[in-house]
């Protein structure tokens, strides 16, 4: 079984992103495939990743300007260039929402969230969703916000006890 976990560089007034650090600290493991992606819409980045690995299961990772860890359970059809940009579809004719595959189960202080933002995080898990939708691929795709100023180890151990139930339910 083939695990991809991705998350983002340095991004805006952030000179680094916590989920560059997370993935950078995991512990490896041969089922483990780790990407850091630019901040950028750019389809193709995601979808070549997704071509060329076939995961089983996908684990996105995002930085955020919450107060909480929270799992995504949705990607909506709306991006974002910036904070007064206008707001438009991802894909004109695509769904309005996309639920995620994977449940991910993390404990009392992790919440759940219908709203990824509008920024390259929803667009990443819309795309990727809607590429493993329209292929009918068999791949389990979950999304973790991480505050940009959460405790690095405690994000870690989040991340990695995630991963392990991921690697055992199948």
């Amino acid at each position: 079984m083939r695990v991809l976990v991705y998350g983002f560089g340095p991004y805006q007034q952030f000179r680094d992103n916590i989920t560059a650090r997370v993935i950078k600290s995991l512990p490896r493991s041969p089922e483990q495939i780790t990407k850091i992606f630019p901040v950028r819409f750019h389809r193709q980045q995601f979808i070549a990743v997704l071509d060329r690995y076939q995961p089983d299961v996908i684990l996105g990772l995002g930085q955020s300007s919450r107060r909480h860890i929270n799992v995504e359970i949705q990607a909506r059809n709306r991006r974002r260039a910036g904070k007064t940009a206008t707001l438009t579809p991802i894909l004109k004719r695509g769904a309005r929402f996309l639920p995620t595959t994977l449940k991910i189960r993390a404990g009392r202080s992790v919440r759940r969230s219908k709203d990824a933002g509008d920024y390259v995080c929803n667009y990443s898990m819309y795309v990727l969703l809607d590429a493993i939708t329209q292929d009918c691929r068999q791949v389990r795709l979950g999304f973790i916000h991480i505050p940009h100023n959460w405790d690095l180890d405690k994000a870690v151990k989040l991340v990695a006890r995630i991963l392990r139930i991921c690697v055992r339910r199948n």
